[in-house]
């Protein structure tokens, strides 16, 4: 799904000239704040504090510092779809249910646990060279609270979906191994 306009988050944008940039120092800065509660770290207020809301609005800023830091972590630009999407990939070149367990442990995860799961993910992704589309998780953090848990419901939408045809083909291959031997044949032939 290609991105629009609207969908372009300005926050986002201004971490993306940063980046264009090759502002090392200001990277430097907002990767302070990894592992540390949103906000603590004074050295990332520079670059986020201009982006706020003039009234505070708690969740709102903890997302603005959370996405500076993570951003800075893994800057890789080409990222699209959700943090289920990237998982998803993730998963599909590595095959470690290790990915699946850390991505069931980011959609339950509690708001005050966010930073830390999605840290993981983001490292993971930065691992496997997995870019983050950096628009799409601002905008779906900022939803993350929400009681219909519409942005986890989406997420695994988009992480089971992608994940299914590897699934299925791995079900084939044990199928026909587990067959017999004329049958297996016979399958090959009939497809």
């Amino acid at each position: 799904m290609a991105m629009t306009k609207d969908d372009r988050q300005p926050f986002v944008a201004h971490l993306e000239r940063l980046r264009d940039a090759d502002d090392r120092a200001a990277l430097a800065a907002l990767r302070r704040g990894l592992g540390k509660p949103p906000g603590s770290a004074l050295e990332m207020h520079r670059y986020v504090v201009p982006w706020l809301a003039e009234q505070e609005r708690p969740w709102a800023d903890a997302v603005h510092y959370l996405v500076a830091s993570l951003f800075a972590l893994h800057p890789q630009p080409g990222g699209s779809g959700s943090m289920g999407t990237a998982l998803a990939r993730v998963a599909a070149s590595t095959g470690a249910e290790s990915t699946e367990r850390r991505f069931v442990g980011l959609l339950n995860c509690h708001g005050d646990d966010l930073p830390r799961h999605l840290r993981q993910a983001v490292s993971l992704a930065k691992a496997h060279d997995v870019p983050i589309d950096w628009h799409r998780l601002f905008g779906d953090l900022m939803g993350w609270n929400h009681h219909s848990r519409y942005v986890q419901r989406q997420w695994a939408r988009d992480y089971w979906s992608l994940s299914r045809p590897v699934q299925e083909a791995e079900g084939e291959a044990h199928d026909e191994a587990r067959a017999p031997e004329g049958a297996r044949r016979v399958g090959r032939a009939g497809r």
